[in-house]
């Protein structure tokens, strides 16, 4: 059965337990494209990199001086440089690829169009806690395992944030971390690893202590920093780790300390490649721009920024201590195994049994702007963008298809919250039901942001073992709101989960973007340009 939420009506509860198992897909988040130097005219280079290297952009701003090249750099999750390769391979935008780790460049150049990729440097992907929470675990003088992270989430001693293992390399990192440990798995991790009960059950629970999810490692660490109260650790690279305890020191804050799991750590190798377009002057300037990289200076310089260089193992007469400090847990001595890269299918089994069955599930609250400002393009790039999301084929690609257990609330608004809708599950009826909720949809009438974001607190407030979900609210709109955000304060005080839920706001045409801001931080959410509301709504899914 479907239910309605009226404006002043309690909410109640829709059916639906199909499973949808779907193909291998990926998310976006894209930062934009900058110059690197300027204007300057000359040879032309473009890349695309996760975000984890913006600290980089020094170096690469360098070369580009040097040669009197035009060199840009965007910014897209490691997960999405996949899907982009899988299916435009050498017709990319972008003439070289930097993601995190290989295995990405493994999944998506099915063309065989990636030439010369080379590890620029290296970063374990690790546990930060706080100091004072490791000490009372007795984690900083013995080995930990991924068993005594589950054991110590079990018993409330822990919890933590990761990124999502389908949308960020950090999380996809951390999770066959799990799936590895929990599997005893003596060399790689294999299928029937995946298919076996006992480990499906442990990565679950430990999964489900996850109190914090993210689409982006970067965002994930400036949330931390941002918001130091409301954190206890991550999973997350150990180059973000020591910039996230230098930023904190700074500002008089506990750093973390850095928890190397013995039986579950990998390690991304930020490997740079080239995308064989057939134009010579631009492979020539990509490879003395690897070579550049790759020198011993700049190598020394990218190892004083808190990266590993060459192989796993650093030489300690070159490091600084001041960055890789020990006080701080980070480890230069320690003989780091890592968990061998599973074979392609292997990975994207495991991605989908991540999406599908063992994350925690979310509930998320769609907030969407119907105002008369939306009429025409608007209201019709909205219902193109909420398709994304629920079309079950649409989904699949871009591995954000709904889990049995997801909660999907739509709250339309313009000068008030308007009837919505509540669903439970991800059975073609349920998506089917809230799709053609979006395509009935009309435009009309003024804007508020806040009665609406008010409402979909209150709704979301009002569902069952709300601690056992990732809740968070997704907020689009093209226009200045009335009110104010101190109406959204006092219902985020007054409500049980008020302020632990976040709100992500989506911008597009004329949207205030410095009130959506300040929603952002005081509910620890974040702000996505919609210029192409698509890839905004996609990429504001990836954070629950």
């Amino acid at each position: 059965m479907k239910k309605i939420i009226g404006q002043r009506s309690a909410i109640s509860v829709l059916l639906g337990f199909l499973m949808v198992f779907g193909a291998c897909g990926d998310k976006e988040t894209e930062i934009g494209v900058q110059p690197v130097n300027g204007s300057k005219p000359g040879p032309q280079l473009t890349i695309v990199s996760g975000s984890e290297n913006k600290g980089l952009e020094s170096l690469v701003r360098e070369f580009a001086r040097k040669e009197g090249a035009d060199i840009r750099m965007a910014y897209m999750g490691s997960v999405d440089m996949t899907l982009m390769l899988a299916e435009q391979g050498a017709a990319m935008e972008y003439d070289a690829v930097w993601p995190a780790n290989s295995i990405w460049i493994t999944l998506g150049d099915r063309n065989k169009v990636v030439k010369h990729a080379e590890s620029i440097m290296r970063s374990p992907v690790v546990l930060g806690i706080k100091k004072p929470v490791a000490e009372r675990l007795g984690w900083t003088d013995r080995e930990i395992t991924i068993s005594d992270i589950l054991e110590a989430t079990e018993a409330g001693r822990l919890r933590f944030a990761m990124t999502s293992a389908t949308q960020s390399n950090s999380g996809a990192s951390a999770y066959l971390g799990f799936l590895y440990a929990m599997a005893g798995a003596e060399e790689v991790l294999q299928m029937e690893d995946l298919n076996d009960p006992r480990v499906q059950e442990k990565v679950k629970k430990l999964l489900s202590r996850v109190d914090r999810s993210s689409g982006s490692s970067g965002w994930l660490k400036e949330a931390l920093v941002d918001h130091y109260d409301r954190f206890q650790g991550m999973f997350n690279y150990e180059a973000m780790i020591i910039e996230a305890n230098q930023e904190l020191v700074q500002k008089g804050r506990e750093p973390l300390y850095a928890v190397y799991p013995a039986d579950g750590i990998m390690i991304a190798d930020s490997p740079l490649g080239y995308v064989d377009k057939g134009d010579p002057e631009k492979a020539a300037l990509f490879e003395k721009l690897q070579a550049f990289l790759l020198s011993d200076r700049v190598q020394e310089e990218i190892l004083r920024q808190g990266r590993r260089t060459g192989l796993i193992g650093i030489q300690v007469d070159k490091v600084d201590k001041a960055v890789f400090n020990p006080a701080w847990g980070i480890d230069i001595e320690r003989i780091i195994s890592p968990v061998p890269t599973p074979s392609e299918p292997v990975i994207r089994e495991a991605l989908e049994l991540y999406q599908t069955v063992l994350r925690k599930p979310s509930i998320t609250a769609y907030v969407l702007d119907v105002s008369g400002s939306m009429k025409g393009r608007g209201i019709n790039d909205l219902k193109a963008a909420m398709t994304t999301l629920l079309d079950s084929d649409q989904a699949k690609r871009y591995m954000l298809q709904p889990s049995p257990k997801d909660v999907h609330i739509i709250i339309p608004f313009n000068s008030a919250p308007l009837r919505g809708i509540r669903a439970e599950g991800n059975s073609p009826e349920v998506l089917g039901q809230l799709l053609g909720f979006v395509q009935d949809l009309s435009s009309g009438g003024g804007t508020n942001i806040y009665q609406a974001a008010i409402k979909a607190l209150e709704v979301i407030s009002r569902e069952e073992n709300v601690e056992d979900y990732f809740p968070a609210v997704i907020l689009m709109t093209d226009g200045k709101s009335s009110g104010a955000v101190g109406e959204l304060q006092a219902a985020m005080s007054r409500l049980p989960m008020g302020s632990d839920i976040p709100i992500f706001s989506i911008t597009f045409g004329d949207a205030d973007e410095s009130q959506l801001r300040e929603i952002s931080e005081i509910s620890v959410g974040r702000v996505f340009p919609g210029h192409d509301l698509v890839k905004a709504f996609r990429n504001a899914k990836g954070y629950n």
